[in-house]
């Protein structure tokens, strides 16, 4: 398991090669800051291992492996949660949650949720928008194909209103779509959106 320990980026968590220091940012993070505060994850997404995991729980209804990678979150995000309010799963749309069955972010989430004692809450953030799949598709179009994708219903504003709250999804690869769901909650009243997965893609630039 190739895991992400320091250093790496503050705001990205992306590894550097070697360590330069605390709290410094990597060339992505400066030259296009996120809309979430600080990303952490468990591990590279790459070929073995955790591809693996990411893939069987997604796509082969390996709900058993939920628990030990909730676990490896729960210790990667530690400085995220200690004083998180709350964590919200990346949501699907209604017809790909039917078809699958059950979202892996959401499992993730209650998981750690489980482990840190920080609030879940899957109804925080709605899916309003059918997105085709992130894979293939260039940086812009991914951030093309997820704007508007997202909602906090006038109703829940009081949910996230003044919380501060952790994005759970299972991959981070160009931060599109964790972009588009911090910049809703944060319209919707969050005082401060972290994200944390169990994997991230090295990108270009990152």
């Amino acid at each position: 398991m190739p895991f992400i320990e320091r250093p790496f980026c503050e705001r990205l968590g992306t590894p550097f090669a070697q360590d330069l220091g605390d709290g410094l940012l990597s060339p992505a993070a400066i030259a296009e800051p996120p809309v979430f505060e600080r990303a952490r994850a468990v591990a590279l997404y790459e070929e073995g291992p955790v591809r693996k995991l990411v893939q069987q729980l997604k796509y082969a209804d390996r709900l058993d492996l939920a628990p030990p990678m909730a676990r490896w979150m729960a210790r990667a995000g530690r400085e995220l949660l200690s004083d998180a309010d709350l964590l919200v799963p990346v949501p699907l749309y209604r017809w790909r949650l039917f078809t699958r069955r059950f979202n892996q972010a959401a499992v993730l989430a209650r998981g750690v949720a489980e482990l840190s004692g920080v609030a879940f809450d899957p109804m925080a953030l709605v899916r309003v928008k059918a997105t085709r799949p992130q894979v293939g598709l260039t940086r812009t179009q991914r951030a093309e194909n997820v704007q508007g994708a997202f909602k906090v219903l006038p109703t829940d504003r009081i949910r996230v209103e003044g919380r501060k709250s952790v994005l759970v999804d299972d991959v981070l690869t160009s931060g599109a779509t964790l972009n588009a769901a911090a910049r809703v909650l944060i319209r919707a009243g969050a005082v401060r959106v972290d994200a944390l997965v169990f994997a991230r893609v090295m990108t270009h630039g990152l």
